[in-house]
């Protein structure tokens, strides 16, 4: 039966970024997230949960319910001349707030948006994929990818950029800590938004959608967080990721019989600069411990107005850990003594990814020896830490081994979920989170939207049946991002890297993908690679011989040569 309005749950979807497997407390790490554990353990911790592999991709389907080419976004913010690859939403599909909004919900985001390419838009028009156009009745957050958390480009209030340092509606007096810094923001507008709601349409059922930038590069964060984790990694790397792999044996997340950690290579690890990058981790703990925080504070914004046992929250993680070498490459300089440009001026807006400069003068630093944590540096953690990250997976974000696309779930939902604590071991997907809201909301998924344009039918399948111990069903799970690509058909996943063979891992027996199996079982192999050539015509997919990413840097970056000459 349909539920009325006051029965219907609220909804809250909580992503951080770049973040690995074993990265939050209740997954193993060290790092210290207790308002997360706290969700855990009243809530359901999955096993298997899965993302896309990448930012883009992962946001298109969480936001549709729709493999992230369906959506046209299976690359990035670019346009790759397929319509799987076209760098925008497209009009065959609908966003969760979308749906929700006809079934009575106000709908709400803070945080990152990153599935447009009009991150500059000269015109309204050119705003159509923007948050308040795709179903939010309001919206705090940025536009583009990544940038400074202490001066964030494209930052925005509902569809007028704004500048942080000439906000009237969100100052000193209103921020956590007293001072800017993007990760509080991005919790304290998802607070407004809770206890305005409240007060002003506590009739109503909400969507919420948190979308965190913590923990992806630059490694920023607040001096009092990082002080805390000063020391926190002074064993090294090997030391802290067989300390996440005990403790996730300990919690049941993982079997000490099908998993071992992926080789650490010797060659990954600094030693010369060992100092500084153990600073990166420190300043990395940072930045998800204050993510915490700010979930903390949510958390707390729900309970203060009654409404936390009738809200579901989830939290989940873009991609796996990032093995990236954004700003690690050279010897970095150290501060000048004084600043050495200009000021700029409260109501600048910063346009640039990676500042030229702090808003006080000083150059934007990055190379190794540069102390990650304030404005003025710009430095990723590297391959080390990431596999740290990723305990005790494969590879990395781009991949579709398990480093790439495992994610923590935490789902916790007092009303519905009586067994706190349960570990879930269905594999799942982010595409599942569409069908979960559409069936715990009551809504009705349209067949015609967009100026009665079809819409493709959702591709998940709703997780609300686990919460009550009832089995899901489902085919198959697929992937393909920068001709990366995989299959999960049961126990069994297909998978490989851009232009190398095909493996096969039985998942069950082998979850950290050690013992390739396409050999000795051909005929699965076989079969799995049928069915994801089958998937992958269906869905929009361009091969890798017809498409890759490396490819067309490198012939944009020789046109660009060519220009310039």
């Amino acid at each position: 039966a349909a539920l009325n309005a006051a029965e219907k749950p609220n909804i809250i979807y909580i992503m951080s970024d770049d973040m690995g497997y074993s990265d939050i407390g209740c997954y193993g790490s060290e790092i210290d997230t207790p308002n997360l554990n706290s969700l855990a353990e009243g809530g359901i911790r999955f096993t298997q949960f899965y993302n896309t592999g990448r930012c883009c991709p992962t946001r298109a389907s969480l936001l549709t319910g729709l493999y992230p080419h369906q959506a046209g976004i299976g690359h990035m913010m670019n346009d790759r001349g397929y319509d799987g690859y076209r760098g925008e939403l497209n009009r065959q599909c609908v966003t969760i707030p979308e749906v929700l909004g006809t079934a009575g919900y106000r709908n709400y985001m803070s945080g990152k948006w990153h599935v447009t390419k009009a991150v500059k838009p000269m015109t309204d028009a050119d705003k159509h994929n923007w948050p308040l156009q795709r179903g939010f009745d309001r919206f705090y957050g940025t536009i583009h990818g990544a940038g400074s958390f202490f001066d964030p480009n494209t930052l925005t209030r509902d569809n007028t950029f704004i500048s942080p340092f000439a906000d009237p509606e969100y100052g000193p007096d209103q921020m956590a800590n007293g001072e800017y810094y993007y990760t509080d923001a991005i919790a304290d507008h998802a607070v407004r938004f809770i206890r305005e709601h409240h007060f002003e349409s506590g009739e109503q059922p909400f969507f919420l959608y948190v979308s965190f930038t913590a923990a992806h590069w630059p490694m920023h964060a607040l001096e009092k967080d990082i002080k805390k984790y000063k020391g926190k990694y002074d064993e090294g790397y090997d030391s802290i990721r067989n300390g996440r792999y005990e403790r996730m044996v300990d919690l049941g997340l993982i079997d000490r019989s099908n998993t071992s950690n992926w080789p650490l290579d010797e060659n990954w690890k600094e030693t010369q600069n060992w100092e500084w990058d153990k600073r990166n981790m420190e300043v990395y703990a940072a930045m998800v411990d204050n993510m915490d925080q700010g979930i903390g504070r949510i958390i707390q914004s729900l309970k203060d107005t009654g409404q936390f046992e009738n809200t579901l929250i989830c939290f989940f993680q873009d991609n796996g850990g990032c093995a990236e070498n954004y700003g690690r490459g050279g010897q970095g300089k150290q501060r000048s003594s004084k600043p050495d440009r200009q000021p700029l001026s409260a109501e600048y807006l910063q346009p640039d990814m990676t500042p030229k400069q702090t808003r006080d003068g000083y150059t934007v630093r990055t190379g190794k020896g540069v102390m990650a944590g304030p404005a003025d540096t710009a430095i990723g953690y590297g391959r080390a830490w990431a596999t740290v990250s990723n305990t005790p997976f494969r590879e990395y974000k781009h991949y579709t081994h398990e480093g790439g696309i495992a994610t923590p779930l935490i789902a916790h939902w007092p009303n519905r979920i009586k067994e706190g604590g349960k570990l879930e071991e269905t594999p799942s997907h982010l595409i599942d989170l569409m069908a979960t809201a559409v069936d715990v909301a009551s809504a009705t998924y349209p067949e015609q939207y967009h100026d009665e344009q079809p819409i493709k039918p959702m591709e998940g399948t709703s997780l609300a049946p686990l919460f009550q111990n009832r089995p899901v069903k489902r085919e198959a799970l697929y992937w393909e991002h920068e001709g990366n690509a995989a299959m999960r058909w049961g126990k069994w996943k297909l998978v490989r890297e851009y232009e190398k063979p095909w493996e096969l891992f039985n998942i069950s027996k082998d979850r950290t993908e050690m013992q390739n199996l396409a050999a000795s079982h051909s005929e699965k192999k076989n079969e799995m690679i049928q069915m994801w050539t089958a998937w992958a015509k269906k869905n929009g997919v361009a091969f890798p011989k017809r498409f890759n990413m490396y490819q067309f840097l490198n012939q944009k970056k020789k046109t660009e040569q060519k220009q310039k000459k």
